[in-house]
């Protein structure tokens, strides 16, 4: 049976770099982990082991660390743009990069009543993590997803759950009245590859996120999917920079305990955490008239 080869690209998976920027007695913290896959005309390499098109994975590891002595990091938007039109322009067999990169954010810890504070200690963060996945290829296409992960996020009420379909296997009674909890994983496309309005990822990325987490907080929820709709679109309406977003809740399903074995009632205090199984909510909410997508997801 005649095969070919089919479509495929390398790299070099999770790159840990923590870029410390010294500014006087004040020090700034960049904690990333880049993951970088390169794909062209590499079919020698696969059918008779020709490697001279293809670039160690080891260099691509040490791109990253040089770029960031190099340039610095600032946004990691614009830092996966660097190195994706690096890889691309630098070697003519390769014809698209593909850039991932998460953020673990830290916080500084200023003591309180120390005068000269802690300029240069910082404590992990337990915001989320941000992301990026940027693609660029030899024709000049580019594309840009922003996106946060482990976004851990809880309404106490206001969030129901009836009228659902049943079967001989349904046991789920219906709730007027649940805890509703998530960890949020977003990904929103960016409708060009320019940066946004007034150059700044960062603005962007802190009023999606608000609007994210606004949407959750002020939804009466009548399902996670509900939830998950009204979060995108009030993305979508509010910053005009992105044209879709996607969206993954799990639900983290929070169960009231029965404690009348020991003689207590329970109106809505007590609860236990399951951690699995859990339900998946995902979806895309997309702009009317948003460009194609081309490679951005892949």
């Amino acid at each position: 049976m005649p095969v070919v080869l089919g479509p495929n690209r390398y790299g070099k998976a999770e790159t840990r770099l923590v870029r410390v920027t010294r500014d006087g007695g004040v020090h700034h913290l960049k904690d990333l982990n880049v993951s970088t896959a390169l794909s062209g005309d590499m079919e020698d390499a696969h059918l008779t082991g020709d490697n001279s098109a293809v670039l160690p994975t080891d260099t691509q590891k040490n791109t990253v660390y040089a770029f960031a002595r190099r340039h610095g990091v600032d946004q990691i938007e614009e830092f996966a743009l660097l190195l994706a039109r690096h890889h691309v322009g630098s070697q003519p067999p390769i014809r698209h990069a593909r850039v991932e990169i998460e953020e673990y954010s830290w916080d500084r810890i200023t003591p309180a009543g120390d005068p000269g504070d802690r300029r240069h200690s910082f404590v992990r963060s337990g915001a989320g993590v941000r992301t990026c996945v940027v693609h660029h290829d030899a024709d000049g296409r580019t594309t840009v997803v922003s996106g946060l992960a482990d976004l851990t996020v809880m309404n106490t009420t206001g969030s129901e759950f009836h009228g659902f379909a049943r079967d001989e296997y349904t046991t789920l009674a219906p709730a007027t009245d649940r805890i509703l909890a998530t960890a949020v994983t977003a990904r929103w496309r960016h409708a060009s590859p320019d940066p946004p309005p007034g150059g700044s990822y960062a603005k962007s990325h802190a009023e999606v996120r608000r609007c994210l987490l606004e949407a959750f907080a002020q939804t009466h929820s009548l399902s996670l999917q509900q939830t998950l709709y009204a979060m995108g679109r009030r993305a979508l309406e509010t910053r005009p920079e992105i044209c879709e977003v996607r969206l993954a809740l799990p639900n983290r399903h929070h169960f009231p305990v029965d404690l009348e074995p020991f003689g207590l009632d329970n109106p809505g205090e007590v609860f236990y955490a399951a951690d699995r199984p859990y339900g998946l909510i995902e979806g895309a909410v997309l702009s009317e008239g948003a460009p194609g997508a081309g490679f951005a997801w892949d």
